[in-house]
């Protein structure tokens, strides 16, 4: 009897062993993972607090950076204009959530001339539908579908009472894949990769408010590298060769500017040369950026402006003027203010280019960041 005791004693004991020794194994397991802080912080503009008869002359000022805005003609100023719009900067990339009555717009051949403003949109309608024409093709805006237009051409649209979200992206982000975005301005994103990415860009709308810094960069290649995916097409979509070349062509004029900003003999001539074009040719490229003395000057500007926030950069404002081809410091104050809204030594000491929002915090700035300067910095 007492050896049956001592087998099943012993029978009972092992798992016990067993469970202790699992136990120590999954220890570290438990242990929680630091919580990393939410790095956005929206910029909200509405008109709601305002008297009707103000509200749409408010709404046409805070878009005026992109589309010049008009009421429908069944439609005047005492109506109001009740209207939501709030900006979220990954960086990278602007994510806005915007409700409007309807409207019609404008981006005129006279807007790009004044603008260096030239990115990629994405528009996700929720209610609502809009009609927009870009040399007289029209692309009919639906909820659940996605369109693609870019702001380096002229376009002019009408839109019911709509929401939406527009994702605006930098030229820049896509500076491999130009032509195959060029070949689809316009257009509305259909297929699997469609349904995919409104998927993906709804979840990410949800997640905003607990993003954190880390999180930001990787959203933005993930959004890009899904967006190259629904515009890819099949080799006999592939549009005419002549529509190509010339992308292709105004991706190289692009670049070579970017190569050449610090250089005192970037002007039209040179890149003639360099690209192989005649003159005509290259002013018809930069036509819808404004002519191609603009297109150096706003990215000059911009690399300026860059070098202005850089902390580690030490250089006077005159040396950093003359660094990008400006033959005075007077001539570099009034262009750079008229492009930004600020002189450059407010640039230097408010360090005011946007950022993720918890990356910058508005105390101790002079400027408070807006719509239009977050447009105008978007990938920097």
């Amino acid at each position: 009897m007492d050896a049956k005791r001592r087998d099943k004693t012993s029978a009972k004991q092992a798992p016990e062993r067993d469970r202790r020794r699992w136990a120590r194994e999954a220890q570290p397991h438990n242990e929680a993972a630091p919580l990393l802080a939410p790095a956005l912080e929206p910029l909200s503009f509405s008109t709601l607090e305002l008297a009707p008869e103000d509200q749409f002359a408010a709404w046409q000022a805070h878009m005026a950076p992109l589309v010049e805005v008009r009421l429908p003609d069944d439609r005047s100023l005492d109506d109001g204009f009740p209207a939501n719009h709030t900006a979220w900067n990954l960086g990278g990339m602007l994510i806005v959530q915007q409700h409007a009555p309807a409207h019609s717009y404008i981006r005129s051949a006279a807007k790009l001339r004044s603008s260096s403003i030239d990115h990629w949109y994405i528009v996700l309608p929720r209610i609502g539908r809009s009609w927009t024409e870009v040399d007289r093709r029209v692309a009919e805006g639906q909820p659940g579908k996605l369109e693609i237009r870019s702001l380096g051409y002229p376009f002019r649209g009408r839109t019911t009472d709509s929401e939406s979200l527009f994702l605006y992206l930098p030229r820049d982000l896509f500076s491999d894949a130009a032509a195959t975005l060029d070949a689809k301005n316009n257009s509305i994103l259909a297929g699997n990769f469609a349904n995919l990415l409104v998927d993906y860009v709804n979840s990410i709308e949800a997640r905003l408010r607990s993003l954190t810094a880390e999180d930001l960069p990787r959203i933005v290649h993930a959004t890009r590298s899904m967006i190259i995916a629904c515009l890819t097409p099949p080799a006999e979509h592939v549009a005419a060769a002549e529509q190509l070349t010339s992308v292709a062509l105004m991706e190289r004029a692009r670049r070579y500017v970017q190569n050449n900003l610090d250089a005192a003999h970037l002007t039209p001539d040179t890149m003639c040369r360099a690209l192989g074009v005649s003159r005509s040719r290259l002013y018809q490229l930069f036509e819808p950026s404004g002519g191609v003395l603009h297109y150096i000057q706003s990215r000059r500007l911009l690399a300026a402006h860059i070098a202005l926030s850089d902390p580690a950069d030490s250089r006077r404002i005159v040396e950093i003027a003359e660094a990008f081809g400006f033959s005075s410091a007077a001539n570099f104050s009034r262009a750079f203010s008229k492009e930004f809204g600020y002189s450059p030594r407010e640039g230097r000491t408010a360090v005011v280019l946007p950022r993720p929002a918890n990356s910058v915090s508005l105390a101790g700035h002079e400027k408070a960041p807006s719509f239009e300067g977050w447009l105008k910095a978007l990938g920097t």
